[in-house]
């Protein structure tokens, strides 16, 4: 299925679709995991602000703040990313690192699992990256395959946001950034 923003960030759909299929030639079975969200990666700041300003229209800002040196801002979509397996109801937006060079498109997605331990327990041969896995927050482990990133979660980016948001965890884009464009 066609979504409007796929003339922008790609095909989005099909993005989510090829990384399941590579993950389900993994024995981790996409039909019993909830997908949820997918991340775009911005190569430049002013392009990051054009696709903001464009997601806005698209869905409703959950958050904007600094993770990892750079603003990532995440939106649920009014209509959410139909795939095979389901629906994506969430994009997240990611600024380039500064110092760095990124190439702009679709990066990864994010699935929410019952327990991380468990999944690396059945699954020893897959090349796990791990070293967020005792995140006090929000763990999480990851595999590079093919098309893409796959990072693996315990609950949903909402519910996090919504988390950090009530405890003053987010950390706000300092004032003057976006003037280094």
């Amino acid at each position: 299925m066609s979504y409007s923003l796929d003339t922008t960030l790609g095909p989005m759909a099909p993005f989510v679709c090829q990384l399941l299929t590579e993950l389900d030639a993994l024995a981790i079975h996409p039909a019993t995991i909830e997908v949820d969200h997918l991340c775009y990666r911005a190569a430049t700041l002013p392009e990051y602000q054009a696709l903001k300003a464009l997601l806005a229209s698209h869905g409703d800002l959950l958050v904007e703040g600094m993770i990892g040196g750079r603003p990532i801002a995440t939106y649920r979509l009014h209509q959410p990313v139909l795939h095979a397996h389901g629906i994506v109801p969430c994009i997240e937006l990611a600024a380039p690192k500064p110092g760095r060079s990124h190439q702009a498109g679709l990066e990864h997605i994010e699935l929410v699992v019952p327990s991380l331990d468990v999944l690396l327990a059945a699954h020893p041969e897959v090349p796990f990256k791990t070293g967020n896995l005792r995140d006090e927050r929000n763990p999480d482990v990851a595999v590079m395959l093919a098309s893409g990133q796959i990072k693996f979660h315990l609950r949903t980016l909402a519910e996090v946001i919504e988390e950090e948001l009530m405890s003053g965890a987010v950390v706000p884009v300092p004032a003057g950034y976006y003037d280094q464009a």
